[in-house]
């Protein structure tokens, strides 16, 4: 399930369309630092958990690069953070996606309108005509890959060859959620930025922020307390009954391989039939719970290796049938019987 479309469904807007950061100071000094030096590293590698604001940086660092061209401005040495007027011209023209010195690689519908589950090689390919085309703004150029996990192989390949000879004056912005999975040799090629899970207060502020929340709400407190410091996360349990969604289906997971017919009927009937919201704290519930898991056995990887392979094949599996069953609205109750099933298997 795809972040972007749960933003859409929410009201939450776009990163692009974020000014206001929350938590990640350190991050964002250091990226004005490297701008300020005027030998910033061409590509940054942004990792960390999901929803935390790793794209909303991205657009931060875009929109103040293509705003301020020169490094040792007086205007850049001077600047505290990445912040420029949401009024500027280049925030209104980010924000509407209309910048010609930006460009962004993120997943997107298919002919059919149905949501790629990659970055195609041919759209990763547009970077080669974006970085040479002189039709583009004069100055910088910054390429923003949201997420670069999502790229398939040959797209990966194909990034790899510009980040390889960057051109000059360029700048590529790289978002993952698991930035140790990302290609060697990208990595390689990329300044890595770490960031960390937000601070409850952080993951509030943010929350109330984007979707237009009472900062003071107690429900939004509890959300933010339960959403491991990410806002998206945050946001999604404040739907509905999302949170105790969340924390049934944790109750059964912690039972594996032990499973209960009489507990998924149950937990199948909450996810209702046409419920989003829903079925994505479901999935979010399970991809946490395997995140885990995995992280638990990388110490001992060489001991583990055969239950690290399980699991994350299992996840791969989850997430095609959840993609399958939101695309065609499909009955949620089987896709729980089929979660649970496969990881009962993995975990034996």
């Amino acid at each position: 399930m795809s972040p972007r479309q749960t933003e859409r469904e929410t009201g939450i807007p776009h990163p692009r369309e974020t000014s206001k950061l929350f938590g990640h100071r350190e991050a964002e000094t250091a990226l004005l630092t490297a701008y300020r030096s005027g030998r910033i590293p061409h590509a940054w590698l942004i990792g960390g958990p999901q929803g935390i604001g790793k794209a909303t940086l991205a657009y931060r660092m875009a929109r103040f690069v293509l705003a301020h061209g020169q490094p040792l401005a007086p205007s850049v040495q001077r600047a505290e953070d990445l912040a420029i007027d949401p009024d500027d011209a280049v925030a209104r023209q980010v924000a509407a996606g209309s910048h010609g010195g930006l460009l962004t690689l993120e997943r997107t519908a298919n002919d059919r309108g149905v949501m790629r589950t990659v970055i195609t090689v041919d759209e990763t390919r547009e970077t080669i005509g974006f970085f040479g085309s002189t039709a583009a703004a004069e100055g910088w150029r910054v390429c923003i890959v949201d997420t670069v996990d999502e790229l398939n192989p040959n797209a990966a390949n194909a990034l790899l060859k510009i980040l390889e000879e960057p051109p000059q004056q360029s700048l590529f912005l790289l978002v993952s959620h698991a930035p140790a999975r990302v290609l060697a040799t990208i990595q390689s090629r990329c300044r890595k930025l770490r960031l960390r899970s937000l601070a409850t207060n952080d993951v509030i502020g943010a929350a109330a922020s984007a979707a237009e929340l009472d900062p003071n709400d107690p429900a939004l407190r509890e959300a933010a307390e339960a959403s491991e410091g990410s806002v998206a996360r945050a946001l999604t349990l404040l739907g509905g009954d999302a949170l105790k969604l969340q924390q049934r289906t944790a109750a059964l997971l912690a039972r594996l391989p032990q499973v209960d017919p009489r507990e998924l009927h149950t937990l199948g009937d909450s996810l209702g039939t046409s419920d989003r919201v829903a079925l994505a704290a479901f999935i979010d519930g399970i991809d946490r719970w395997i995140a885990e898991r995995l992280h638990a056995d990388e110490a001992n990887a060489n001991q583990n290796l055969p239950r690290l392979a399980r699991l994350a094949e299992v996840w791969e599996k989850i997430v095609r049938a959840a993609r399958d069953t939101e695309t065609y609205n499909l009955e949620r109750k089987p896709l729980v019987f089929s979660v649970f099933g496969w990881l009962a298997d993995a975990t034996r």
